[in-house]
């Protein structure tokens, strides 16, 4: 029997492969690829009115379809899906690999983004487009325009004579102990009392604390995390932990309790937490200021320290499984064994600025249309180890194939196509010049783009338009959304016959998208249009994979951008910005609702969402959420990523109560939050 494995429906090579040999139409198909750009396609499409917001595009996927794998020759795939396919589909492949980190802002990942880009505007003969920023007056010699952009106020800590020592013998800084981010100045001595988890209220009534635990002139020793089954997995969470696991609030229950210093101590054995000590730029993330002097203690170094102060001699494992048994609470253990440590800790916020840069090349036209622009962009930035993450420890890994691998490689064929198409034309033909942009930091806010609009070497008045792609990798029922065909005079009716002829169901909208990097040009009078196959299951969501998506589509959608931009680069009139009839607001539209926050910089804070900002008239606003709040739970269930709040908003409809659980210095508060339309305001990051 021939191996057969079920397909997903975007894994389109096995199953074109599949169609192709059932129906002997492969050379057919072959030709017809071949043929695309001189003849267009013959196949009819239609026009329908459009979302009113990206998210809520959501085309049905088609059905499973079984394939031989035994069978499969992925060379014959490839060679009947057509070069620029496969050259998509390679280029997709290729920036979602974890050797670009997700490219992340501040990454190395991202900086090898932007040398694939350049590599290929080079390989593909395309001039630069930026001024040397050494030599501002030096128009045309470079690929990068660089910039920096604000992504709230870093914490910096300084952590300067710091010492440990069990009885008289001293440990080594970095190998047995460190000094935490979160550390309070000054020195502490005692003895040691074993905390568990430090959890003052758990699920089920579980506590590491007695009524009557008193702390006073004692070395707390705390267990990282929560308790863990015989797995290693936390007992109260599905994955990762539970908001019950923040170290503020386990700090804050020590301290409470009189204690005269802190030892961190990750669990032995546990699978999803850290076993090594953790570096200060990560621990500063901890939290505010404990007040009492705290450090952490390799795990080797604290099973000797318990050894010696128990009568009983237990190991690190044994303690921990009390603890996760709820069977001690706070024991003090042998007087005789003392430790001592401290540091001098100093803590200021500063600014905190990222470097990025856009890049750009430019392919020239000619006669009297070329001092006029066609722009042709996508962002090329993503979200790293996290929501805004730049190191692994943040999270699982986002590799963004469809958000925005896909746009970026369709700026890449876009500019082979055009560079040919332009090489064989007709010299005397009067065409407008080509500007082909990555943009940068898009996910932190549309820093990219808005720095371009605002410092572009070609005025936005010689702008004919602007065509946008952010996610186009996904094509499904062959639905195609569009935004912004109102920003043009005109622009509807010069775009409305390839729509007709792509063979696609084209859902128009005359608004723009929202705040995605078309925004930008809209906000500074160009026309411009946003090119969309819809959201999906895999959005923002490590499974964004490059096998899930659809390269035979993405050409179609190519295609279509294909022969909208010879129409308007040859056009004798330039098309003016108007305002569109109806413009929804600037959201992005993840939800029918929106929260209002800003999120901040803490990827390694345990669980939870850091606020670094409210938007004013807003339902985060009005419910009292305030920036440096951490949001812990919506209704009870933790938020762990921006993804769980995402999720949640998703589930809402304007007018609905929540609960959300914050946060606040020394206070846990569950406050009550009236849900507002998305409709109407700011960038809706949460």
């Amino acid at each position: 029997m021939f191996q057969t494995v079920r397909m997903r429906p975007l894994l389109v090579l096995g199953l074109l492969l599949a169609v192709a040999a059932a129906s002997g139409c492969a050379a057919e198909a072959r030709a017809a690829t071949a043929s695309r750009h001189q003849e267009g396609t013959a196949a009819g499409g239609r026009v329908v009115a459009g979302a009113s917001s990206p998210m809520r595009f959501h085309p049905k996927e088609a059905a499973s379809a079984e394939v031989d794998v035994d069978a499969l020759n992925l060379r014959y795939v490839f060679e009947t899906i057509g070069e620029d396919a496969t050259l998509w589909y390679q280029h997709v492949q290729t920036l979602a690999n974890p050797y670009f980190e997700g490219r992340a802002d501040g990454s190395a990942g991202i900086e090898r983004a932007r040398d694939y880009l350049e590599f290929y505007f080079r390989l593909y003969g395309l001039e630069p487009a930026f001024p040397d920023t050494d030599s501002p007056s030096e128009a045309w010699v470079s690929y990068r325009q660089p910039f920096e952009f604000g992504a709230g106020r870093r914490l910096q800590v300084t952590v300067e004579d710091a010492h440990a020592a069990i009885n008289d013998q001293a440990l080594v800084e970095d190998e047995e102990f460190t000094v935490l981010g979160n550390s309070g100045p000054g020195d502490a001595a005692g003895p040691i009392t074993f905390v568990g988890y430090g959890i003052n209220r758990g699920t089920g009534g579980y506590s590491s604390f007695d009524e009557d635990s008193d702390l006073a002139g004692r070395i707390a020793l705390l267990l990282r995390y929560e308790p863990l089954d015989e797995d290693g997995e936390s007992q109260w969470a599905d994955s990762r932990f539970s908001p019950q696991a923040g170290m503020m609030r386990k700090m804050r229950a020590v301290r409470q309790r009189g204690a005269a210093g802190i030892i961190l101590v990750n669990p032995p054995g546990c699978r999803e937490g850290k076993t090594d000590l953790e570096p200060l730029s990560d621990s500063m993330n901890f939290g505010r200021s404990t007040d009492l002097p705290t450090i952490q203690m390799a795990m080797e170094t604290a099973e000797r320290l318990l050894k010696a102060a128990d009568p009983a001699g237990r190991d690190l494992m044994t303690w921990r499984r009390l603890a996760d048994r709820g069977e001690v609470t706070t024991v003090d253990l042998d007087d005789s064994v003392h430790v001592s440590f401290g540091a001098t800790v100093q803590r200021r916020r500063t600014d905190n600025m990222i470097p990025g840069a856009n890049v750009g090349a430019v392919l020239r036209g000619r006669g009297e249309l070329a001092d006029e622009w066609l722009v042709i962009g996508a962002h090329f930035d993503h979200n790293g180890y996290g929501f805004f993450g730049t190191t692994p420890e943040a999270g699982p890994l986002m590799p963004g194939a469809d958000d925005n691998a896909s746009g970026t490689a369709g700026v890449l064929i876009l500019a082979r196509m055009l560079a040919e198409a332009y090489a064989e034309a007709d010299e005397n033909r009067p065409s407008r010049s080509v500007l082909f942009l990555g943009f940068d930091a898009e996910e932190r806010g549309l820093h990219g783009s808005r720095f371009f609009c605002q410092h572009s070497p070609i005025p936005p008045e010689q702008m004919t338009a602007m065509l946008n792609m952010d996610m186009i990798g996904r094509l499904r029922s062959e639905e195609l959304s569009v935004f912004g065909a109102g920003t043009g005079e005109g622009l509807a009716e010069i775009v409305r016959p390839h729509f007709e002829n792509s063979g696609l169901t084209v859902a128009v909208s005359a608004a723009g998208s929202g705040q995605a990097d078309d925004a930008s040009f809209r906000h500074v009078g160009v026309p411009a249009m946003h090119f969309f196959t819809g959201v999906h299951p895999e959005y923002t969501s490590p499974a964004d994979q490059a096998y899930t998506v659809n390269p035979v589509g993405a050409m179609k959608v190519l295609d279509l951008l294909y022969d909208i931009s010879l129409d308007l680069v040859t056009r004798p009139q330039k098309v003016r910005y108007v305002e569109p009839e109806s413009d929804r607001g600037r959201d992005r539209g993840y939800a029918r609702v929106r929260l209002g926050i800003r999120p901040g910089m803490a990827d390694d804070l345990e669980t939870g969402i850091l606020v670094e900002g409210v938007s004013v008239d807003t339902s985060a606003f009005e419910a009292g959420i305030k920036g440096g709040d951490i949001m812990l739970a919506w209704n009870g269930e933790p938020l762990q990523s921006m993804r769980d709040l995402f999720n949640h908003l998703q589930e809402h409809e304007p007018g609905d109560v929540v609960i959300i659980t914050i946060q606040r210095g020394e206070e846990q508060l569950d406050l009550e939050v009236k849900l507002k339309a998305s409709e109407g305001g700011g960038r809706p990051t949460g």
